[in-house]
């Protein structure tokens, strides 16, 4: 006697083999899409934000001239003053303390000047540090050409180590005529890694 022959409870828009109804394999394919173009934009999101950093730190007048300028003397500035007042930005009771020996000098655009600066580290051990400039108006940023500044490089202090820093620098003449007073501000900070590294 034979059996009677069971019926297939697989519809007409059901794959045999197990594989998922088209709906859903489309919406799987939309995802990767979506998530590839996420991708993609996380790349050239990191790449904008480098030139875009520049763009900021200029605007703020932060890290301009972070080489040393070519800049050389010229008389074009004769007879013009303008005072330059020099300050710290540290943390009260931090790692560092930062001290301009002269805090206000009188320049003449044009002419090569000097100021120095006395950098105390209270680390307990050898340490790398970074000192970042940052110049006030912040539009009078470029005109302040370094020609040699301690922030070019990093520095390397032993465990409670006091140094003394000098910039050179050059006003430019071509500096707005309203402009008579700036400020050039510094902050210093540890390398990130270096302290743990000296231990």
């Amino acid at each position: 006697m034979s059996e009677p022959v069971r019926e297939s409870s697989t519809g007409p828009g059901d794959d045999p083999a197990g594989a998922p109804p088209a709906p859903r394999r489309a919406s799987d394919r939309s995802l990767t899409r979506s998530l590839l173009v996420m991708v993609a934009g996380s790349f050239a999101f990191g790449f904008a934000l480098v030139p875009l950093y520049d763009v900021i730190c200029e605007a703020a007048g932060i890290r301009v001239n972070d080489a040393p300028s070519a800049a050389t003397e010229s008389s074009a500035g004769a007879g013009r003053k303008v005072a330059l007042e020099f300050v710290s930005i540290v943390a009260p009771g931090g790692e560092w303390e930062l001290v301009p020996e002269t805090p206000e000098l009188v320049v003449e655009p044009g002419r090569l000047h000097e100021a120095k600066f006395r950098i105390h580290s209270r680390a307990s051990v050898p340490v790398i540090g970074q000192a970042v400039p940052s110049v006030a108006p912040a539009q009078t940023a470029r005109y302040l050409q370094k020609t040699e500044c301690f922030c070019f490089t990093p520095q390397e202090f032993g465990p409670g180590q006091e140094r003394e820093f000098t910039v050179r620098f050059i006003l430019d003449p071509d500096l707005p005529a309203q402009v008579d007073r700036m400020t050039l501000a510094y902050s210093m900070y540890t390398l990130p890694g270096q302290r743990l590294a000296a231990r």
